[in-house]
């Protein structure tokens, strides 16, 4: 079983003959106590090709010290990493490496750097005797193991740690870090010990960037320096080009990647809003396949984005299960009691419970298995050699207009059509279809912005208030499939249903007001003004 602990700290350099100085007064300590020594013996373990350190991601096995066994350290924001502990084990254990399976793909982490540390540990204490954070002074020797590099196999230097304890505040970390500059210490340069290791011994050389780290794509052949033509002798040639439609496509493509990669490990621990956030960028990434066929190869985009296709909707189950049920707890919190008849509220939560738990291992499978594998790895290879299109050349501009106001125009025959579909199913299904045309012209816009600016910003902001409308009108489509399923459990069981009734016409009634606000609604959008915004 893997525990996890939240892990605030600041590193400092140290020489030799810098003294620690009194640190009693630094913010609220009161008092340093010491806690003795450690002998802490660490092997990191890592792609040949550093596929984690590329990351800021660490995993170790240690031994010595009060936490011996397996550590994952998972960046969460400057000075703040998670870490995933688990028992000791000769081999990195199951539940750790597939938090990185994301990152490494198909490579097996090896031990690549071990790292002997001699460690003198001070407690710094409030005036009650409190325990605010925890201080150590590290002398460590680090050596390459199995790799050869061009620096020198084994090197030697001298850190301090303060890491908060029990969720203190921050601003503590600054005041004891005044103090230690003041004494001769220097913030460290490199953010781990691993990540210094593997400087001085010259082993990160030529390490592969994680997706979504470039700034500018690759160019397409015959691009100038900026991803324009390249620039000849003749008018305008001393102007700097602007940015061409690869770099402003490739580069939500990059983001969209990044962000999936990112949620991987959280979406395994179950970390809030995570499988949403997953489910998001894979239809994002899919979207601006489809909208952007002028820019890239749809050959190849195509079957990714029938495979994305796949994945969202495998993490659909729990996501939909999950809006679902918060849309019906909120509307069962504003019935008065004295219409909530029979345990409604308890059978509810167990029809949410039953189905999180089959679709919390349903979406598990599918992150260990080998066609989300495949996906990752044909991602990761469609951006180091992405299949650009000769119009990939051209400015971003007129590339990206066209497209956000093709886009627009299916949207249009769609919600016309809705508008149109006779009440009821058919309706449902066509305002649904108007939804998705709705995510999709937004997203084309997102992915333009930089090319576009302004207008495409505020389109994709006048698409979205589209898109919430008809996202909630579909949500009560699928909150009255639930309440009839509710409804036939709990007249199995004996029990009355007049209040799964009661909010099956509220949610009738909400669609209802949905459809009449959509004309006007769609008026104020699909005024002419705002397309020619995008043409300017």
């Amino acid at each position: 079983m893997a525990d996890t602990v939240r892990e605030i700290e600041r590193k400092y350099e140290v020489d030799d003959d810098v003294r620690l100085p009194d640190l009693a007064g630094a913010g609220r300590v009161a008092t340093v106590g010491k806690a003795g020594a450690e002998e802490l013996d660490a092997l990191y373990y890592d792609t040949p090709d550093q596929r984690l350190a590329a990351a800021r991601i660490t995993l170790r096995r240690r031994t010595g010290g009060k936490d011996a066994g397996w550590h994952l350290k998972l960046p969460v924001a400057p000075g703040v990493r998670d870490e995933v502990r688990a028992p000791l084990s000769e081999e990195p254990p199951p539940e750790l490496t597939a938090l990185v399976r994301s990152r490494v793909l198909d490579r097996e982490p090896v031990p690549l750097v071990r790292l002997r540390t001699r460690r003198t540990v001070r407690v710094l204490k409030d005036a009650a005797g409190a325990p605010l954070a925890e201080l150590a002074v590290d002398e460590v020797r680090a050596r390459r193991v199995g790799m050869a590099g061009p620096g020198p196999a084994e090197v030697r230097w001298r850190e301090i740690e303060v890491e908060l304890l029990g969720g203190g505040d921050a601003a503590l970390l600054d005041e004891v870090g005044r103090a230690l500059v003041a004494a001769g210490a220097r913030p460290a340069v490199a953010e781990s010990k691993l990540a210094r290791a593997l400087a001085e011994t010259g082993l990160d050389r030529d390490r592969p960037a994680p997706p979504g780290a470039r700034s500018h794509p690759p160019r397409p052949r015959g691009a100038g320096k900026h991803g324009g033509k390249a620039k000849g002798k003749g008018k305008g040639a001393g102007k700097k080009a602007g940015p061409t439609a690869a770099d402003v496509v490739l580069r939500y493509v990059r983001e969209q990647v990044r962000v999936i990669v990112e949620l991987d490990p959280a979406v395994r621990r179950d970390l809030p809003d995570s499988v949403h956030r997953m489910r998001v960028a894979t239809r994002r990434l899919r979207s601006v396949f489809r909208s952007y066929t002028a820019v890239l190869d749809r050959a190849v985009t195509l079957p990714l984005g029938l495979e994305l296709q796949w994945l969202a909707a495998e993490l659909g189950i729990d996501r939909d299960r999950e809006v679902v049920t918060g849309r019906l707890q909120g509307a069962l919190a504003e019935v008065p009691r004295p219409l909530r008849l029979g345990p409604v509220s308890a059978r509810l939560r167990i029809w949410s419970e039953r189905r999180r738990a089959g679709s919390r291992q349903e979406v598990l499978a599918v992150l260990d298995g080998p066609r989300y594998l495949a996906l990752l790895t044909s991602l990761h290879a469609l951006l180091e050699a992405p299949p650009l299109r000769p119009a990939a050349d051209r400015p971003a501009p007129g590339i990206t207009a066209a497209a956000v106001l093709k886009d627009y125009r299916r949207l249009a025959r769609r919600v016309e059509a809705a508008l149109a579909a006779p009440a009821g199913r058919e309706r449902d299904e066509a305002l649904h279809g108007a939804r998705k045309a709705a995510k999709r012209a937004r997203y084309a816009a997102e992915a333009a912005r930089p090319a576009l600016g302004g207008p495409a910003k505020a389109f994709a902001r006048r698409i979205k208030r589209v898109q919430q409308l008809l996202g909630d009108h579909q949500d009560s489509v699928v909150a009255r499939g639930a309440l009839r399923e509710l409804a036939t459990q709990a007249h199995q069981a004996g029990e009355g249903g007049f209040t799964f009734g009661l909010l099956y016409g509220r949610e009738e009634a909400r669609a209802a007001d949905r459809e009449r606000e959509l004309p006007g609604l769609w008026r104020k959008v699909s005024r002419r003004k705002h397309r020619d915004a995008l043409r300017a």
